[in-house]
């Protein structure tokens, strides 16, 4: 069965009665090419399981099952295991659970599912409007992943692979070069999905860090100071830690001096290291979000 032939995908949704959801993020990828390159670029081999979110209709979830010992698809939407279940019935190495991912819990379902498996990988043609509260849940929920690949809107995959320091980078860039090394692989256009999206897409291979890629007293300090540094981009560090942290601008100031940033620079202008130190420093006495 082939799954990137737009008539025969149109076929098997009609027959299930399946309509594409906007509230969901559905689009399908129908261009050959793409899946086997995300799957190549995984690195999964007989002793890998796979953690695939949002299958769709398996394109991806195919290829996947091809390289590796184990794959479990996470599918939010109830109507769509049975149409996975006409598309890959056959395919013995294959799990899909009907479940929200954000709301798993994902250590006891990787101690469930992938017993005697040497290493655990993601691998995900996102949806756009969750890209960041996936990668947060990834990187947060205290199980080390060997390698993440992630197809997702170009701009967010330009946004984490961004230098840091550099004017691409954000506090998505921050969280993810934090727990990761992240690399944009290949570009995907909008008409390898059905139905197309009206932007381009990019897939972006994450390599987790073992521990953090600098030393960090507090994490949830860590995150508050990077979100409130950039917060508010065209304001200065001095402005923006003061106004969103609740120190007064002398605090800050002092703080700054004391490691020799200027009270002008703007967010994308530190190092990791430097937001860690600011960190250390400006422990928010309020509590204000993550990300």
């Amino acid at each position: 069965m082939d799954l990137c032939d737009s008539k025969t995908v149109h076929k098997i949704l009609a027959e299930n009665g399946f309509t594409f959801s906007k509230k969901l993020g559905q689009n399908f990828i129908v261009n050959p090419t793409v899946c086997p390159k995300m799957a190549a670029a995984l690195g999964a081999d007989s002793q890998t399981g796979v953690l695939e979110i949002g299958p769709g209709i398996g394109t991806l979830t195919k290829e996947l099952c091809r390289h590796a010992g184990k794959v479990v698809a996470i599918e939010k939407d109830e109507r769509l295991p049975v149409v996975l279940n006409e598309t890959l019935g056959g395919v013995q190495n294959l799990k899909v659970i009907c479940a929200d991912f954000l709301k798993l819990n994902l250590p006891e379902l990787i101690r469930l599912e992938f017993q005697g498996m040497s290493r655990i990988m993601v691998c995900a043609n996102l949806p756009y409007y969750i890209t960041t509260p996936i990668l947060t849940a990834l990187f947060r929920c205290g199980v080390f992943f060997d390698g993440i690949v992630l197809m997702m809107q170009k701009e967010m995959a330009e946004r984490i692979t961004a230098e840091i320091p550099g004017k691409g980078s954000s506090a998505i860039t921050v969280m993810v070069h934090y727990y990761a090394s992240a690399e944009l692989l290949f570009p995907v256009n909008r008409g390898s999905f059905m139905p197309p999206p009206q932007v381009d897409s990019a897939v972006v291979r994450l390599t987790p860090h073992r521990g953090s890629a600098v030393p960090v007293q507090d994490e949830t300090a860590f995150f508050r100071v990077v979100n409130a540094a950039f917060s508010q981009r065209r304001k200065t560090l001095l402005n923006s830690l003061s106004g969103m942290l609740g120190f007064s601008k002398e605090t800050v100031s002092a703080v700054l001096s004391e490691l020799h940033i200027s009270p002008n620079a703007r967010p994308e202008e530190l190092t990791l290291g430097e937001f860690a130190l600011l960190s250390e420093r400006l422990a928010p006495p309020v509590d204000t979000a993550i990300l």
